[in-house]
């Protein structure tokens, strides 16, 4: 599928785009186009031509970035100790809370010093967090002002409100977390016919019709056997990986997955062992060693190998490199899960996840996992795969069994996006906002580039992290952003490595050209000031983001 901004020639005349007449002539009601040749459900050889992948931007700093931002740390930790000994002194107030006297002598419920980052650091920029918002989250949002009296370890409202600010932290990919009454009358009418909420799990007396409907319709837009949804996105990893494997089994992950993987990971009982990120000759390392050693001290086979992987990961904007991943799963007789939280809706030319976007078969992926929070506007995640698979977890995982049903106008609404992204509801909504968020995330990311930003991950992610490197930076780069009116989010240490701090930029195809622009002009004035322009357009010393594998790819 043609890219919204090349260029081709028609009828001898250089033009843009088609007609809009000629595209919805061409529009199937799945949202594929005819001379895409795409066969239901992924069988035959009728898939997307994959696209040019574009490597990961992982721009290294330049020495005297990474030099200020060791002393800016070094300088608050010193600072740190200093105000410490002040409060242990009882010359400063001390706001954490605390031991009681008369249970000193007992074993500490917690170590002090695992709190003396966020006494001494992040107390000092928490003002730029849990910013509450009093209106819709869509494009634009207003928030709730408040201030501190001591240092932010409590806030007050004023009870003014801060209008019209301009999002860019939220997942709201395509715009669906709106609210639109044409686009809402059906979840309005679920509300009206069911209620807000199921009260029991499905296995008892919450299964409803239209929890079934949903399912059979994930399925068939992911081009997959069977489907099962979850009320919980975060659940739906960490508590169905322990259905998935346990004592005996291996979990080869990337060292960047997302916390509910982790924790799935490790609540199962198998053994884990890390790759580095995106690297394939770390993963074919792990792999022959598991196959050729097998398990610790017995050496009897693993009972099963799972790879997990991130579509897109959200802390670095990068993209899973599958065709590889596939490669070696084959080579390997191993199993994948492919989380794609944040790449489903979000990439792909009709917006069905990295495996349109890289042209391959969905039912290759064992474990097909994402999340309707983002790109569709609702709550929960789904599990999709084979149909014994599915069947499987539904009698063994914990929160199909003991969780609350989804509650039908969430269902409802992850329906209706879902099929305005297919097209089934009669209009070319759904593409034009798939086609409008690849647009508006080459742009955004192209002009930054061009600014001197340095910023992680693939061309085509919608997730753009831009670094900031130094401590002061974080909190000075997210006011500064707030009274120009534009809402973002900065993200520090644990969540990236302690000298990577960094914003991150979700872009979405409700932003308008206009929207971005001011973005842009403002960052562009900001960068320049604060001294945030870092690019030296030179690869990162980080050799296994790049270093190629020497296996061969499956013809």
């Amino acid at each position: 599928m043609m890219r919204t901004d090349e260029h081709y020639q028609c009828n001898g005349t250089l033009k843009s785009r088609c007609d809009q007449k000629q595209q919805e002539k061409n529009s199937l009601k799945n949202g594929y186009h005819i001379n895409e040749k795409v066969q239901r459900n992924g069988k035959g050889n009728g898939f997307h031509q994959p696209r040019v992948r574009g490597e990961d931007s992982f721009e290294e700093a330049p020495m005297y970035v990474a030099v200020l931002t060791y002393m800016g740390y070094g300088i608050v930790i010193l600072f740190g100790y200093f105000r410490d000994l002040l409060r242990a002194l009882g010359l400063e107030k001390c706001h954490q809370a605390q031991e009681r006297e008369e249970q000193k002598d007992f074993v500490p419920l917690y170590q002090d010093f695992e709190n003396f980052y966020t006494r001494n650091l992040y107390m000092r920029v928490r003002d730029n967090w849990n910013r509450p918002i009093c209106s819709l989250p869509g494009p634009v949002f207003d928030l709730m002002e408040r201030v501190t009296d001591d240092n932010n370890w409590t806030f007050r409202l004023t009870g003014k409100t801060i209008e019209n600010v301009i999002n860019m932290g939220s997942y709201n990919y395509l715009g669906f977390a709106e609210n639109n009454v044409d686009f809402l009358k059906t979840v309005a009418e679920k509300t009206r016919q069911y209620g807000v909420g199921v009260c029991s799990t499905r296995q008892e007396l919450g299964n409803f019709s239209i929890h079934e409907e949903l399912e059979r319709l994930v399925a068939e837009f992911l081009g997959m056997e069977s489907a099962m949804v979850f009320g919980m996105g975060f659940a739906t990893n960490s508590m169905n990986i322990p259905a998935l494997v346990g004592k005996g089994c291996l979990i080869l992950s990337d060292e960047l997955n997302h916390t509910s993987l982790i924790l799935g990971a490790r609540l199962s009982g198998a053994t884990i062992r890390v790759f580095k990120h995106n690297n394939m000759q770390s993963l074919e390392k792990l792999l022959k060693e598991a196959v050729c050693s097998g398990q610790p001290r017995t050496h009897r086979s693993w009972k099963k190998i799972l790879i997990m992987v991130e579509g897109i990961y959200s802390m670095e904007g990068s993209l899973v490199r599958l065709p590889e991943i596939l490669a070696l799963k084959k080579k390997y007789k191993a199993y994948l899960y492919l989380d794609e939280a944040h790449s489903i809706g979000a990439v792909g030319p009709t917006g069905r996840g990295v495996t349109e976007h890289f042209g391959v078969d969905p039912n290759e992926v064992d474990v097909l996992m994402g999340t309707f929070t983002k790109s569709f506007g609702a709550a929960g995640g789904y599990i999709a795969g084979k149909k014994e698979l599915v069947d499987y977890l539904r009698s063994h995982s914990h929160s199909a069994v003991y969780a609350t049903a989804m509650s039908p106008p969430v269902v409802e609404q992850i329906i209706r996006a879902i099929k305005c992204i297919m097209g089934v509801d009669g209009t070319t909504e759904g593409q034009r906002r798939v086609r409008q968020l690849a647009e508006n995330t080459r742009y955004f990311r192209s002009r930054l580039k061009e600014m001197g930003f340095i910023i992680y991950g693939n061309q085509d992610s919608p997730v753009i992290p831009l670094l900031l490197y130094l401590p002061g930076k974080v909190g000075a780069f997210s006011r500064a952003m707030l009274k120009r009116k534009i809402g973002v989010v900065v993200v520090g240490f644990p969540a990236t490595p302690i000298t990577e701090a960094r914003a991150r930029f979700c872009v979405s195809a409700a932003h308008t050209k206009d929207m971005l622009d001011k973005v842009l002009q403002s960052l562009d004035e900001l960068g320049d000031y604060i001294r945030v322009k870092f690019s030296r357009h030179r690869l990162s010393h980080r050799p296994e983001l790049y270093d190629e594998t020497d296996f061969e790819l499956d013809s």
